[in-house]
Formats: structure tokens, sequence, C-alpha cells
């Protein structure tokens, strides 16, 4: 976890990305989404706490998705985008 970007409790961090927490979750890469645990997001030690969000590097992520939305590139598969 880097000390220089903003890690926000799931509330907060959907505030920031001007998304819904709904929304959010369901983009999580265990839900088939994009945002790979522990990149984008650490889970707690215990179910019921709360999901930390690095909000710059998912806003890095949404911001590529739409340029390759834009340009009417398909984003790539969710295996795809993990490189070695």
């Amino acid at each position: 976890m880097s000390a220089s970007n903003q890690w926000l409790r799931t509330p907060m961090a959907a505030m920031a990305l001007g998304i819904s927490q709904n929304h959010l979750k369901r983009c999580r890469d265990s839900h088939g989404g994009f945002l790979v645990g522990g990149e984008h997001y650490i889970l707690g030690p215990s179910h019921s706490a709360a999901i930390l969000w690095d909000v710059d590097a998912i806003g890095a992520a949404i911001h590529y998705r739409g340029m390759l939305r834009q340009r009417g590139e398909a984003a790539p598969a969710f295996h795809e985008q993990r490189r070695p």
C-alpha cells in the first residue's frame, strides 16, 4: 500500500470517484470486474471490516477504459489485463 495514494473506505471512495457504492463493489475482480485485489482495493481482516480503495489507481483504470470506449476498442478481458 503506497502512502502517496489516497486509500478510502467504500462510501468516501465512491463519492470521490462519482460512482455508486454498489457499482464500485461490482467492479472488483471477485465479481467479474476489472479492479484487482491488492492493487485497487484491500479487504479487511474480517468479514465485516471495511474495504479500502485506492482512489487514484481506480480513477486511472476508469479513465483508461473510457478512452478505449471512445476509440471504439473493447476493454481487455480481466485475464488479459494483468501482465507478468
